[in-house]
């Protein structure tokens, strides 16, 4: 049993749940303009229930920019002012909220995979490990008797080399004298 679950069905589910945000977006898009509401991204992704990153990807992006070319301003500029900065200041503090709610569910989410964590590796098998910890002994101890004879045979092999080396030498400076005492003969 894959305890991750099936890629295929969460790939699925993922997908599902990003038409679904992507919906609401677009719904709450819609919605606003037929109250007749400032569009903004961070309206729309309030009203969805979704994050503002979501209304700038490609698809979201371009229907807000359009609602927002549709829609004429209808408040005069110094009234308009006024009601940005307060807008700003609302937006500003829905935001504080978000954010504040983000972390909760990030530190609650961190959490739950902790303790899954945690029950995962109480479900281990003990006997397994100890099982597992043997054969990995087991077979270092035979690699290390292998590099041990490895090695001897290494050392003793470079031994005769250096004989053998030693006997080359010899017959070379004997077979020098032979030659030049064959051409002092001649």
């Amino acid at each position: 049993m894959n305890p991750h679950g099936n890629p295929h069905t969460l790939a699925q589910a993922r997908r599902r749940a990003s038409l679904d945000k992507r919906q609401r977006a677009l719904t709450a898009l819609a919605a606003l303009e037929r109250q007749g509401k400032k569009i903004t991204h961070a309206a729309v992704a309030r009203t969805a229930g979704v994050s503002t990153w979501l209304t700038y990807t490609d698809g979201i992006r371009e229907h807000i920019e359009a609602a927002q070319q549709r829609r004429q301003p209808t408040i005069p500029p110094p009234v308009r002012t006024r009601s940005t900065t307060a807008t700003l200041r609302t937006e500003l503090e829905l935001a504080r909220q978000e954010i504040r709610t983000l972390r909760e569910d990030r530190d609650r989410m961190r959490q739950t995979i902790q303790h899954q964590l945690g029950q995962q590796l109480d479900a281990l098998d003990t006997a397994h490990l100890t099982e597992r910890v043997d054969e990995l002994t087991r077979t270092n101890q035979r690699l290390q008797d292998s590099l041990q004879r490895t090695t001897d045979d290494n050392h003793e092999l470079h031994a005769r080399v250096r004989i053998l080396e030693t006997d080359l030498a010899a017959a070379r400076t004997s077979l020098r004298r032979m030659i030049r005492e064959e051409n002092t003969n001649r």
